[in-house]
């Protein structure tokens, strides 16, 4: 792993964009894209660029079950305004919240990421350690699954929704499996709410309790992460 500390999420998304163009011009091919408030820094630098990604294809990490891609809580929506509005990619590819056979749509994720291998994937992280929507307890040999969310990534999600009963409770995620194929892996952090989750990813043990912690196992992690995300690093 490498840390790469930063001032703050601005400054973040500055550095993973450099790291972002210099993938690029090394060939990058299929990127995999993360949701939330953390890469949003990321993707701001990427639409204020001149860089043309239509030659590229993006997978995301997920989608929650029940949400329609019109929806406005989705991911597919997120993406559509954070980026792919301004930026499309050559193709883009989410998992289906409202598959009516959640195993066979999973199925289906699974083949393409296997079609579309992924060079760079952007992470974020929860307060409980999970990457993507792999909750505590998630093998590390799982693929592409349907998620039951624990109540803490439910109330952390709750300030995008009116009332917390809208909050979905499941989700279609990458595997953890699935995401540690990635060549490269870029995961941003910003905040003192990240701040346990971050120690217990590098300096902890490798833990099904702690996703994250399966990143110490890949080849090639970044981490850019501000000062208040590693107040509790002993280093």
């Amino acid at each position: 792993m490498k840390l790469i500390q930063v001032n703050n999420a601005a400054e973040g998304g500055k550095k993973a964009f450099d790291l972002v163009k210099e993938a690029m011009e090394n060939g990058l091919e299929t990127m995999g894209l993360a949701t939330g408030s953390t890469p949003e820094t990321l993707y701001q630098e990427m639409v204020s660029s001149d860089l043309d990604f239509s030659k590229l294809s993006s997978v995301n990490l997920d989608e929650y079950v029940g949400l329609s891609a019109t929806d406005p809580q989705s991911y597919h929506m997120y993406m559509h305004e954070h980026l792919f509005a301004q930026k499309p990619f050559k193709e883009s590819y989410i998992p289906n919240g409202k598959a009516t056979d959640l195993s066979a749509e999973c199925q289906r994720y699974e083949k393409i990421l296997m079609d579309h291998p992924v060079d760079l994937q952007i992470l974020g992280i929860g307060r409980n350690g999970h990457i993507g929507f792999n909750e505590p307890g998630t093998a590390f040999d799982t693929p592409t699954h349907v998620v039951e969310l624990t109540e803490s990534t439910i109330q952390a999600n709750q300030r995008y929704f009116d009332k917390i009963e809208d909050v979905p409770t499941q989700a279609i995620s990458m595997g953890i499996q699935s995401i540690m194929k990635s060549n490269m892996i870029i995961l941003l952090a910003f905040g003192t709410a990240k701040a346990e989750a971050i120690k217990g990813m590098i300096e902890g043990p490798i833990t099904e309790e702690l996703p994250a912690s399966v990143l110490q196992n890949h080849p090639n992690v970044i981490i850019i992460a501000d000062s208040d995300a590693t107040c509790e690093l002993s280093q």
